[in-house]
């Protein structure tokens, strides 16, 4: 964009220098092309600007997305552990009775 304004006002300002007319036309040139150049500007800042907002609201979208499927992956890793704890902290305890009760059933059935 300042690419497109600057060359504009070296065009501009060219055309104006050498062209033969006086110095109230030239200033009158001036104003206009100054005018002209000003709402093209005006346009280009307001069409990056519409496309800038797109971009971010785009962009945010994707990390939203991205984070709900990180946490959802987290969410069934940590459920998996759980259970898997769990099911580790039950099966110790019958192993540990099943170890208990065997040694009580060979010491009542050797009396």
């Amino acid at each position: 964009m300042a690419g497109f304004v600057i060359g504009g006002l070296v065009g501009a300002a060219t055309a104006l220098i050498l062209a033969p007319q006086s110095g109230a036309e030239m200033r009158a040139q001036i104003a206009i092309k100054s005018e002209e150049l000003k709402q093209a500007g005006e346009g280009q800042y307001l069409e990056y600007r519409e496309k800038a907002g797109t971009s971010i609201a785009q962009t945010q979208t994707k990390v939203y997305d991205a984070t709900a499927q990180v946490q959802e992956r987290a969410r069934i890793v940590l459920d998996e552990g759980k259970q898997k704890l769990q099911k580790d902290q039950v099966v110790e305890p019958i192993e540990a009775t099943g170890t208990d009760n065997t040694d009580s059933q060979e010491e009542s059935g050797g009396k």
